[in-house]
């Protein structure tokens, strides 16, 4: 195979098999874990909560930006813990902290986004039931 290929390049696939593969990391991620439909749910509900209260087109932007955050986090958080358990089966100082830490950058990221979330929604529930 080297000698079909230049020296120094390397042979890519299709750029839609990748997206392939990317999609369907995200759906094996959704249909093995647990936490990232509970994400998945509280997305749909801000969204809803958003098109009922009228959020501006930055509250949008924001709340977008923040969905992306928490769901990447999720799946590299999937990632990590796979690739450990490929790993190892033993309990293991070192593979407990790579997943522990990976759990811990997705609830940073998950109470960031609830308070973000709580700053943009509480005066416009406010304003609703006034």
């Amino acid at each position: 195979m080297a000698s079909t290929r230049k020296a120094g390049k390397r042979r890519h696939e299709p750029i839609y098999k990748s997206f392939g593969y990317a999609f369907q990391g995200i759906w094996e991620c959704i249909r093995d874990e647990r936490n990232i439909r509970i994400h998945l749910v509280m997305t749909t509900l801000v969204i809803i909560g958003g098109i009922i209260l009228h959020i501006s087109l930055q509250e949008w932007i924001t709340v977008l930006i923040l969905f992306g955050l928490v769901i990447s986090l999720e799946l590299v958080n999937t990632a990590v813990e796979s690739t450990v358990d490929l790993v190892t089966e033993e309990k293991r100082p070192l593979a407990k902290k790579a997943k522990d830490t990976a759990a811990g950058a997705v609830l940073v990221s998950a109470i960031a986004a609830a308070i973000i979330g709580l700053m943009i929604f509480i005066p416009r529930i406010i304003d609703f039931f006034r």
